[in-house]
């Protein structure tokens, strides 16, 4: 199913809106997936990201088949802006009523070039990526057309999830690996996680890491290790 016409009415950005330079020079590339050299990780499967995501975040929560009018996703890690495409790719495909509710928290924005780059493996998500660097490319952090509500947070999700005054039905947990990125995976940010997801909401994440679900079983989820994508045996899915 096409996508619902866009409607521009984004809310611009006064501090952290993506910037060419500075991140630009926090990105390594192998082909074109994009590696933080911050983290010295890839943002997505140097495979197929997309498969990735389908397998992980959209599959690892049940969807598209838990989709309904109101829904709303909340991620931990914007990166790229994939997991946001491929979500809103697949609510247009489903035919839900209305748009997609989705939040994002993110404290290293990727300049739009890095962002296109990547992304332009992927040229069937074209029709929902124009509009959407479109609008980062005016400065604004949030877009909204009759598909797509979305909303990127910034600033470090330890302090930015406390303060967010909605609910979840589902979660992204797409930080980079816990052993170089331990902030997105400490139990105290897991247990807001938790308090921002409603009840039989849940999380998927490609991190099978002890910690991470013993962390997401103290936040309240029932939590299930499952076969993960590619190369990785296993993968976390919750509910809480």
């Amino acid at each position: 199913m096409p996508p619902k016409p866009l409607s521009r009415n984004g809310t611009k950005a006064s501090v952290g809106q993506p910037v060419e330079d500075n991140q630009h020079s926090q990105i390594d590339w192998r082909g074109d997936v994009p590696v933080a050299r911050r983290f010295d990780d890839p943002y997505f499967s140097l495979e197929n990201g997309l498969a990735e995501t389908r397998h992980v975040f959209l599959a690892g929560n049940g969807l598209p088949t838990r989709f309904r009018p109101g829904f709303h996703i909340a991620e931990l890690g914007f990166g790229t802006g994939l997991n946001a495409l491929a979500a809103v790719a697949s609510w247009d495909d489903a035919g839900i009523d209305g748009p997609l509710h989705f939040t994002s928290f993110e404290e290293f924005p990727m300049s739009v070039d890095a962002m296109e780059r990547a992304l332009s493996a992927y040229p069937e998500l074209d029709i929902w990526k124009v509009p959407m660097m479109e609008e980062f490319r005016s400065g604004t952090l949030k877009v909204r057309s009759n598909s797509l509500i979305l909303n990127v947070i910034l600033g470090d999700a330890r302090m930015t999830v406390p303060k967010w005054a909605q609910m979840a039905d589902a979660w992204f947990l797409d930080g980079f690996a816990p052993a170089k990125n331990p902030e997105l995976w400490e139990p105290g940010l897991m247990a807001e996680v938790g308090r921002h997801t409603k009840k039989g909401g849940t999380a998927a994440t490609y991190s099978a890491a002890g910690h991470v679900r013993s962390a997401l079983v103290d936040a309240g989820f029932d939590v299930e290790r499952i076969p993960g994508f590619g190369r990785k045996r296993h993968m976390t899915v919750a509910r809480k």
